[in-house]
């Protein structure tokens, strides 16, 4: 029962709905459920990053500078740490602690990795989309340069 409970979460979420529920299933078979104490650091700023965390329950709290807390965020269910961690090596930008009693599912790259060459149309699918992900962000880059670019300013 916890399996499916983990797929139709899983599915929920729009980076893994478009792999399909047999790739889910998978996943979800694979993956590692843990529980986070309140307090509890779930990794580290700096650490090697080998798959990514979903929140399912509770919150956390997000620091990528440990010198100015005024800068934390908050995330909670839904929220998906280390998406790149499941397709190359990384290490986190951020530390992340728990702000209450918490569960996050565990996914490793090597598991996702697995996952990927057994379902070739969810390999399609997100390469779709990271490659849509990323037309996106130069556009947008194109766009802020543009608009900081001094010689294109009306004198």
């Amino acid at each position: 029962m916890a399996i499916e409970h983990d797929i139709a979460f899983l599915e929920s979420l729009p980076t893994f709905r478009l792999l399909g529920r047999p790739a889910l299933r998978t996943l979800s078979i694979g993956a590692e459920n843990i529980y986070v104490h309140t307090g509890e650091t779930l990794f580290r700023k700096g650490e090697a990053a080998d798959g990514a965390f979903v929140i399912q329950e509770g919150s956390f709290r997000v620091n990528a500078d440990p010198t100015n807390t005024a800068k934390d965020e908050v995330v909670g269910p839904g929220t998906l740490f280390g998406e790149f961690a499941l397709l190359t090596d990384s290490v986190r930008p951020f530390t992340v602690t728990a702000r209450e009693p918490s569960n996050v599912i565990r996914i490793s790259r090597n598991s996702f990795l697995r996952m990927l060459e057994t379902y070739p149309d969810a390999a399609r699918r997100l390469r779709e989309m990271i490659a849509k992900r990323a037309d996106q962000s130069a556009r947008e880059m194109t766009n802020a340069r543009a608009k900081l670019d001094p010689s294109n300013r009306l004198a």
